[in-house]
């Protein structure tokens, strides 16, 4: 007897994003469940592309989420759960594995959330990786500041992008921060600060290779950005640079060692003072801070479609076949913005294909077949930002992420 009932994708939102995913899904022909934290249940999310929705208050408590999920697996034939944001992977990995459902398991969903097993992995698989230490062990870990020369940074485990990371130049100062954890320190680990121009790999993969890829270089790297405020930049690499092929490969490494099996990927990496690649980290999700758009504006290339596109594939048993680069240059500028709604009329060249459209922050994204044009315009725009919006701290209490 033939099942004549549509798939069914239930996702997983902490946050409000993935707004192409839902919307390609749904044209393909899927029923769609989305399961959102209430905070983000009142956001406009594409209505006509969802059947239920379902708030809870958090996603990943637990044994909430897995008594939740398993309610509504009761009345809904569940064919595949995704994580629609980085905090939501684990949470996926653990449902999959509680109702057995096809997908990444939970030992492989470390690899991408846990910053010390992608780290040990990453070594594992024969990348550079800047020294680190688990925080177990206080004689491993004293053994490796007698060692490993600072500055050193100190990073959560389990956070996403930049957040949570403290740089630390000197023992006294690492001790008292562990004492301020206490019993939160295991979930934290010691690298090796190493000051260099900071890279990220966008990709998608099928049968545990990768068949799309777009390499970018960010302006000043993101923890910087973090910490110091001032204008968020990236740009995408010409698919034939020596930067692009170091980093396409490094990457291409990476997934196969990590064992993802289909799906899409935002995978990070610095090149140090003295030319050096080294891995810093990677997520099996689209990656955040709108570089979709900008990879979108470089490739006309949509990850979230595309990370569709993959799961239904999968499901029908399908051949995915991956979309073609058409190889534009693009770049995207993000900042704080002092104003509420900043006004962005005054940069009307045609090459600004986006503008952001978020309070208290301005943003665009440029993009041009010519390389230099594209150059010549970040390097107008970010002394331009710097001028008419970037704030410095706080604004109205949006806080500087």
């Amino acid at each position: 007897m033939t099942d004549s009932r549509p798939i069914t994708i239930l996702c997983l939102a902490s946050e409000f994003k993935a707004v192409p995913f839902l919307e390609e899904a749904k044209k393909l022909g899927c029923a769609i469940i989305l399961v959102v934290a209430q905070e983000a249940a009142g956001a406009a999310w594409p209505r006509d592309s969802i059947d239920h929705i379902f708030p809870m208050p958090i996603l990943w408590k637990q044994p909430d989420i897995t008594y939740g999920v398993s309610y509504l697996a009761r009345q809904h034939k569940i064919d595949r759960i995704v994580a629609l944001d980085d905090y939501d992977v684990e949470t996926a990995a653990d449902l999959r594995e509680h109702l057995r459902l096809p997908g990444m398991g939970h030992t492989v969903a470390r690899y991408f959330r846990d910053k010390l097993a992608m780290r040990s992995r990453a070594e594992q698989v024969g990348l550079a990786v800047p020294p680190f230490s688990a925080i177990f062990n206080y004689d491993d870990l004293r053994y490796y500041m007698d060692n490993v020369p600072p500055p050193w940074v100190l990073k959560p485990r389990f956070e996403a992008g930049a957040i949570g990371i403290k740089k630390i130049d000197n023992p006294d100062l690492v001790w008292r921060s562990l004492d301020e954890l206490g019993d939160k320190q295991s979930f934290y680990l010691l690298e090796k600060f190493v000051p260099g121009n900071v890279y990220h790999v966008d990709s998608v993969v099928w049968d545990n290779e990768v068949v799309f890829t777009q390499a970018s270089r960010y302006g000043i790297p993101p923890l910087a950005v973090s910490h110091g405020g001032g204008v968020f930049s990236s740009r995408t690499l010409p698919l034939d640079s020596a930067e692009s092929q170091t980093v396409t490969s490094m990457n291409a490494r990476l997934m196969a060692g990590f064992d993802i099996q289909r799906g899409v990927s935002h995978t990070e990496f610095i090149r140090a003072e003295d030319g050096q690649f080294y891995f810093l980290e990677t997520a099996a999700r689209v990656g955040g801070a709108n570089l979709d758009r900008l990879v979108y504006a470089g490739t006309a290339v949509s990850l979230w479609q595309e990370a569709a596109r993959v799961v239904v594939a999968d499901i029908r048993g399908e051949r995915y076949e991956a979309p073609h680069n058409r190889e534009n240059h693009a770049a995207i500028l993000t900042c704080l913005s002092r104003q509420q709604r900043p006004n962005l009329s005054g940069y009307d060249e045609p090459e600004v294909v986006w503008r952001l459209n978020k309070d208290y922050h301005a943003g665009l994204i440029v993009s041009s077949p010519e390389s230099e044009r594209v150059t010549e315009l970040v390097t107008v725009y970010v002394e331009r930002f710097a001028r008419d919006f970037v704030a410095v701290g706080s604004v109205k209490g949006v806080t500087r992420q």
